[in-house]
């Protein structure tokens, strides 16, 4: 197995060192800014924490992986690809920003089911004038960190690149025409007369839903489940993970760190393609 180590700082001699002695090898090579490979590297207990600690992203990946071996991407959209929760934003626009941020935090730790917490988020915002969704679009929407650079990698290996959201398809939409992705799937916002009515049209895109969406589109470009990524932040992410070879757990909730294959804690997105073998 090779040991990638990555972070936001240049890596200093002396963690090196201590992380060469606890992997078992001396055989190192720097492939990008920030980043090492650790070749033949062993597992170790107190690796994770002594990563932690230093700020430093890690992750065990065979030796022979590379980013051809994979077929399409598939990412949630708030707090992964884009620097926001639209609804908390949204919500800003009529001063219930945080009663609506409080339900988000909940339903992304797992505390509360994800459809009910949509609902009851969703009918706070009943009677707000359909501009404020561009405003939020315009002044509060940014990608994060690496996105672009990510994205430019997977497109030229071929990687399909797939947005799910239990969001909303207003902004999924624009950020699908405006970075090239290849698909969009989240919820749509009714709006009456300009306005919202505080109401989701039609089913609910949960954990379930974003599964199913991971599945479907797998089979629909004939991959194989090995060939997928799934990568996310709460624990509406967590069954699309499951359903994928590898899932990756961005700045995310404790609940999806645990349970995710690696989890990128510190570095941008464009982080998932050296784990995926871009060295």
């Amino acid at each position: 197995m090779n040991l990638i180590l990555q972070a936001t700082h240049d890596i200093r001699a002396e963690p090196l060192a201590y992380l060469q002695q606890l992997a078992g090898t001396q055989n190192i090579a720097k492939i990008a800014p920030n980043v090492w490979c650790l070749h033949g590297a062993q597992i170790h207990a107190q690796l994770s924490a002594y990563c932690f600690a230093q700020q430093i992203d890690f992750g065990f990946v065979p030796a022979a992986q590379k980013l051809s071996d994979f077929g399409s991407v598939v990412m949630d959209m708030d707090s992964t690809l884009i620097n926001i929760e639209c609804i908390d934003e949204i919500a800003d626009m009529q001063g219930l920003k945080p009663q609506v941020a409080q339900i988000t935090e909940a339903a992304m730790r797992g505390e509360l089911d994800f459809a009910e917490s949509l609902r009851r988020r969703v009918a706070l915002l009943k009677g707000l004038d359909e501009s404020a969704l561009q405003r939020v679009y315009d002044e509060r929407l940014q990608l994060n960190p690496g996105a672009e650079k990510m994205l430019l990698v997977l497109k030229k290996y071929g990687i399909k690149t797939l947005l799910v959201s239990g969001g909303f398809m207003f902004f999924s939409e624009r950020l699908k025409a405006r970075l090239g992705l290849d698909c969009a799937y989240a919820n749509t916002l009714e709006v009456e007369h300009g306005k919202l009515t505080g109401r989701v049209l039609g089913d609910i895109v949960d954990a379930q839903a974003k599964a199913n969406f991971l599945i479907q589109t797998r089979e629909a470009l004939s991959l194989q489940a090995s060939q997928v990524v799934a990568m996310g932040d709460g624990a509406n992410d967590l069954l699309m993970m499951r359903a994928a070879r590898m899932g990756i757990a961005y700045h995310a909730k404790p609940v999806v760190r645990e349970q995710a294959s690696y989890a990128l804690n510190f570095v941008g997105l464009d982080g998932l393609c050296h784990l995926l073998g871009s060295h």
